[in-house]
């Protein structure tokens, strides 16, 4: 495991680059959110949007929204850069964006082969609740997760 030292910082439209770069080290084509999804990311009003930074580079971004009338928060998107998976980073934006969305209930929904963030999110205190079939590209079904704060 890695010792970094990175910050937590809000992102912005101007990390739409880095966020693209991002999203393509660490998902495969299918998975890649569309040009619009990213922009949306980035600029809507009310969404968490958290980047993980070392050495001026997004090293981390997490993705949440909230859903004020069922008071939960969603978690969209997470992803660490390969180089820096294992070092706290995910966990630390996990813990970042659920204080930010401040709901009792927070949710994901995670690809169920990808057992690396299956693993992270039990270890965070998320229990499986549902599953979504065929959810996913490709046709997998997707797990959501539920931590209650």
């Amino acid at each position: 495991m890695l010792n970094l030292n990175f910050s937590i910082q809000k992102a912005t439209w101007r990390d739409y680059s880095q966020l693209n770069d991002l999203d393509r080290q660490c998902f495969s084509k299918q998975d890649q959110w569309p040009f619009w999804d990213v922009i949306g990311i980035l600029t809507f009003p009310g969404y968490v949007r958290l980047k993980a930074v070392y050495d001026d580079q997004m090293i981390g971004f997490i993705g949440g929204e909230r859903n004020t009338p069922e008071r939960t928060g969603w978690v969209t998107t997470l992803s660490t850069a390969p180089d820096f998976r294992r070092s706290q980073v995910a966990l630390r934006l996990l813990d970042a964006c659920e204080k930010e969305l401040d709901m009792p209930i927070i949710r994901l929904a995670v690809r169920a082969s990808n057992e690396p963030a299956i693993h992270l999110y039990e270890k965070a205190g998320y229990l499986m609740v549902n599953r979504w079939k065929k959810y996913y590209a490709g046709g997998e079904d997707a797990l959501v997760y539920e931590k209650r704060r």
